[in-house]
């Protein structure tokens, strides 16, 4: 039996009843549909409907009714024909290899989201798919919390990732703009746990610094704990040198700092959100336990791994309990972890901000690096630099109305 292929596309102004009346349509006809897409920008409607029929009088019979129901709806329709060589073409790319690419900023222009478009397309990748992630912005009203995220679905064969990912990093730094870029794999889909760095990620603070400044050797911390994040010095070695100029401080001093630890923006919308979707949580540092203890309280975090202070006589030797929590003793735990969970790897996710972290960013089936010094932002597979610690929902494919269910 021949049959014919046509790609009908329906615009205009969006009411109830605009893909009933179609479909129906269609029904009188026994059209099979073979794709069916939609959005809806402003109230505007762009509405795909890809349908096979038989050849002869019911193809044109069914174009024609088509037509005086988009007539009656106020809609405007266009037939293009598809011929059955290019459909079949259509359906082998079903099989190519799929990414997904996350744009964040306060706001995106037209050029940020032009240049990443280009390198999709100099790649000969498809856009099956752009979604709009957060809520309209108003142009009237100033945003407390100024924020704008899309998600393009692509495919096709990337024969050299780390090129692509690139372009994109170098369009980051040039354009201020964060762009991430995942593979779209059943592990992306099915993510549990959330590990996060402390200092400087959960909070915007080094909690050690803090405590040197209390006691009167803060410049001199500062200067130790700088070099670690910035990978100039290893982590354990720099460790040992800041607890000896903490020697002496009264443990007095570790609650008045927990109590004014500066949370980061961001951070209570995006765990509060992960624990509504039941993922798990975890604090992977550096740092200290009894900081992290007091965040995981504040917090609802599930799990924390961290140093333990060594406290004689109500004050601080100098020294610490049990191994240093350093970059590779970070990647041991989230392997932990996941394995208590009985979840893959791949379904973890790891975030941070210091050199120290780049082992467990890498080894997570999602590591980003947030608001992160410049050699582990080089390094590590995405980064947020742009808005705070929620856009982390956004890499994770949430839309804002996700989010505002749990108000």
């Amino acid at each position: 039996m021949a049959t014919d292929i046509f790609l009908l596309n329906i615009s205009g102004q969006d009411k109830p009843g605009l893909t009933s009346g179609l479909t129906s349509v269609l029904a009188e006809y026994d059209a099979k549909i073979l794709d069916i897409g939609q959005a809806n920008i402003h109230d505007t409607l762009s509405l795909g409907m890809m349908f096979e029929i038989k050849s002869g009088k019911k193809s044109a019979a069914v174009l024609k009714d088509l037509l005086f129901k988009a007539y009656e709806l106020g809609i405007t329709a266009k037939f293009t024909p598809i011929s059955l060589e290019d459909y079949e073409h259509w359906v082998s790319l079903q099989g190519k290899d799929r990414y997904i690419i996350t744009i964040l900023g306060e706001k995106l222009a037209a050029e940020q989201i032009s240049e990443v478009t280009k390198v999709i397309s100099e790649k000969g990748l498809n856009i099956d798919s752009i979604k709009r992630l957060t809520g309209r912005t108003s142009l009237v009203r100033e945003e407390e919390y100024p924020r704008a995220s899309i998600q393009l679905s692509i495919r096709g064969k990337l024969t050299d990732k780390s090129e692509f990912t690139k372009r994109f990093v170098d369009i980051s730094k040039e354009l201020d703009v964060d762009i991430a870029f995942q593979e779209d794999t059943m592990f992306r889909r099915n993510r549990r746990l959330v590990c996060f760095d402390m200092d400087s990620t959960l909070i915007q603070t080094e909690v050690i610094d803090e405590l040197a400044e209390r006691a009167g050797v803060g410049e001199e911390v500062k200067a130790i704990t700088e070099s670690a994040m910035q990978g100039e010095i290893d982590f354990k070695e720099s460790f040992r040198k800041r607890m000896k100029l903490l020697k002496g401080l009264s443990e007095n001093v570790l609650k008045d700092v927990a109590e004014n630890l500066p949370i980061t923006k961001g951070a209570k919308r995006l765990i509060d959100t992960l624990h509504y979707y039941g993922y798990k949580t975890a604090i992977l540092s550096g740092g200290f336990t009894y900081f992290g203890h007091y965040l995981q309280e504040k917090l609802d975090i599930d799990f924390v791994y961290a140093n333990q202070l060594e406290i004689e006589d109500g004050k601080l030797t100098g020294g610490y309990i049990g191994d240093i929590v350093d970059g590779n003793k970070k990647a041991d735990y989230l392997k932990l972890l996941a394995k208590n969970m009985g979840i893959d790897i791949g379904q973890t996710i790891a975030v941070g901000d210091g050199a120290n972290d780049l082992q467990m960013l890498n080894l997570a089936g999602l590591g980003i690096a947030f608001h992160a010094k410049p050699k582990v932002k080089d390094n590590a597979q995405n980064s947020i630099s742009s808005i705070g610690l929620d856009g982390v929902l956004y890499l994770l494919g949430y839309h804002d109305r996700h989010i505002d269910l749990m108000k």
